[in-house]
């Protein structure tokens, strides 16, 4: 393949992709061997390439270079400051050299420079997906594939991308390597650090159409939407259940297995989740954190806080749809709704009489126990 007369163009044998020189080459191999031949002295961080060891630098010096023309913050790497200029609106950062034409975001610009390349698009042939080049392209292939080359060693998770092996791995090591230059809080993954940005600049670009809330990050929105769809897209295999997130799903499970991995350090109990846990300390500490802030009553738990504010304002958010009967709590309701199917799960073990409601089996049971007294 020749770029210009005379001009060979050194090609990468496992993704081909292609380099104007021999040393941009070799520096592009190194991201296929994982090859970090450029230490830190500060704290030993490798990398394979040496601007990435500069940039690397800089969180230990404090040094930021990089400033924005609107507001004035600065950053340690041009990357940071691309993403920052993203919410000053109109900014348009990645520009081409050819026609100087200019795009909002760099993806747009590789799609643009094929007009001026005269390359082909790279197209799936499942899905119809474009790609500018073929190493995304054979990535995306993947995902329909189902291949998964990239094992962790430690666990066993498999990942079909090399990426994802390197992502993981952090919740073995505790690995962070992005930092908030504003607060300094650290992120396993680049996206979570672009969102928890989002928190101190107040952006919010994903918005609800049904309501118009609006989110710092895609996922949070698609949660909500489901508060209004009522989808449940998780179903538990062993009983049907079904749940709006994947991460409930997971704590249901162990409902069947018995698995309990949190631990109670004081007592030794052990709970299916963190938030159980948390919950079951404060019946040691006595701590109540969540305070009514118009009878100063307080509680354990948040979810009994919004109970309690309910006898304040009156609400009843659950409602029946039989007939329109009103609710303060769920439970209540759920006890009214055996009224119209005529369910009666509590029964009497002496007699066999069953009743809606644990209430009314209670006050049956005190009648056989009367009964008994009496007849001593």
């Amino acid at each position: 393949m020749q770029a210009n007369a005379g001009e060979t163009l050194n090609s990468c044998d496992v993704c081909g992709s292609t380099f104007s020189n021999h040393h941009n080459l070799k520096r592009h191999m190194l991201t296929h061997t994982g090859e970090k031949p450029y230490s830190c002295e500060v704290c030993g961080s490798a990398f394979s390439q040496n601007y990435n060891l500069k940039k690397h630098m800089r969180t230990h010096t404090g040094e930021k270079p990089y400033s924005c023309h609107v507001c004035d913050s600065a950053f340690t790497n041009n990357s940071n400051l691309k993403k920052h200029m993203q919410i000053h609106p109109g900014e348009k950062l990645y520009s081409c050299n050819v026609c100087r034409s200019s795009f909002t975001e760099n993806h747009y610009l590789k799609r643009h420079m094929l007009i001026h390349t005269g390359e082909t698009p790279k197209y799936c042939e499942v899905c119809g997906s474009t790609f500018s080049d073929n190493y995304s392209l054979k990535r995306h292939v993947l995902t329909h594939t189902g291949e998964k080359s990239y094992s962790c060693e430690i666990c066993g998770s498999a990942f079909s991308l090399k990426s994802n092996l390197k992502k993981h791995l952090r919740t073995h090591t505790g690995e962070r390597p992005y930092s908030c230059e504003i607060c300094g809080s650290t992120f396993t993954k680049s996206c979570h650090l672009r969102t928890h940005i989002r928190t101190h600049t107040g952006e919010k670009p994903y918005s609800c159409q049904v309501c118009g809330s609006a989110f710092t990050d895609n996922s949070t929105l698609k949660r909500h939407i489901r508060t209004h769809t009522n989808e449940r897209p998780y179903s538990c295999e062993v009983c049907g259940s079904a749940f709006k997130e994947n991460s409930t799903l997971k704590q249901h499970l162990r409902t069947h297995t018995g698995e309990k991995r949190y631990s109670c350090e004081i007592c030794g109990s052990a709970f299916i989740n963190t938030s159980n846990l948390e919950k079951h300390i404060r019946t040691h500490t006595g701590e109540k954190p969540y305070s009514c802030k118009v009878c100063g009553s307080s509680f354990t738990e948040n979810s009994s806080l919004k109970r309690h504010i309910r006898t304040h304002t009156g609400e009843r958010p659950y409602s029946c749809d039989v007939c329109g009967s009103a609710f303060s709590e769920n439970s209540n309701l759920k006890q009214h709704m055996r009224s119209h199917t005529g369910e009666k799960r509590f029964a009497c073990e002496i007699c066999g009489s069953a009743f809606s409601q644990n209430f009314y089996l209670k006050k049956h049971v005190q009648r056989h126990t009367l009964g008994s007294a009496t007849q001593k």
